[in-house]
């Protein structure tokens, strides 16, 4: 069984605030240490379960926020950007299963540091008439090749948007959100249990866990934080202006709105 540990940092518990996400703040050197530290607890539980192989997947910003030397020494870590499957690089390897640790809610909710890949350029993302935040587009993506989620944690808020979308994967609630920088969260010792708890369960029941499957072609509509941002998107010509703020495009595939996002996003760098 190869299974792949997809990890972000804004859902690890005791991670609260802008200066615990952004490298160059002493407090993102802590808040690193316990993102891997829930990595490990994420890879000991996979091997517990009967993993023959875990690839450990740095999921946040540059995509080279855990310590390589600090993750446990067995699993594979895929690292550095840009690629093209982003938050589930790896899946394409054959893995059986996804796990998601340290996730947050999508852009413009009430989770703890809410966002949908870009705080800075998007407000909201959809695949035809559904929201989206970053665990079911990657989830999406995933399914495209025929990999379920099995395993997610986070905060309150993330767990309640993202359980009817993977509504037979166990979830592992990190912490409370009281405000977009505020919560009640477990202790690290305790949220690290639960990780490892958590994918055990996940994975014994894979089974019965179905991949997340969008078919066919994906009218993908962005809604962007400013016009400004919308007009640059939209430089690209296959892209329709809804209103103000928004676009919607085409894509053929999952993965193919998910690169063309992602593209969108490394463009709205001209702008800050």
């Amino acid at each position: 069984m190869k299974v792949l540990i997809s990890t972000d940092i804004e859902g690890v518990a005791g991670v609260y605030h802008q200066e615990q996400v952004r490298p160059g703040n002493p407090e993102f050197e802590r808040a690193r240490l316990l993102m891997a530290q829930e990595a490990n607890a994420a890879i000991a539980g996979a091997f517990e379960a009967g993993a023959t192989e875990v690839l450990v997947n740095d999921s946040h910003g540059g995509f080279r926020n855990m310590p390589p030397d600090v993750l446990d020494p067995r699993a594979r870590v895929v690292q550095g950007k840009p690629r093209y499957l982003s938050m589930v690089a790896g899946v394409e390897e054959g893995v059986q299963a996804v796990c998601m640790v340290g996730y947050h809610s999508r852009a413009q909710g009430r989770g703890i540091l809410a966002h949908t890949i870009n705080s800075f350029a998007f407000a909201g993302i959809w695949l035809g008439d559904r929201e989206l935040g970053e665990a079911g587009l990657y989830g999406a993506l995933a399914g495209e090749y025929g990999v379920p989620v099995v395993m997610a944690s986070g905060d309150d808020v993330f767990i309640a948007e993202n359980q009817p979308v993977f509504p037979h994967a166990v979830f592992v609630q990190t912490k409370r959100a009281t405000g977009f920088s505020s919560g009640v969260s477990l202790s690290p010792e305790q949220s690290r249990a639960a990780i490892h708890s958590g994918v055990k369960q996940g994975l014994a029941a894979r089974a019965s866990a179905a991949p997340l499957v969008f078919k066919g072609p994906q009218v993908v509509t962005l809604r962007t934080q400013s016009p400004a941002m919308a007009d640059l998107f939209c430089q690209w010509p296959s892209f329709e202006r809804v209103d103000g703020v928004s676009l919607r495009f085409t894509a053929d595939s999952v993965e193919a709105a998910v690169r063309m996002l992602n593209c969108c996003s490394a463009m709205s760098a001209m702008l800050r």
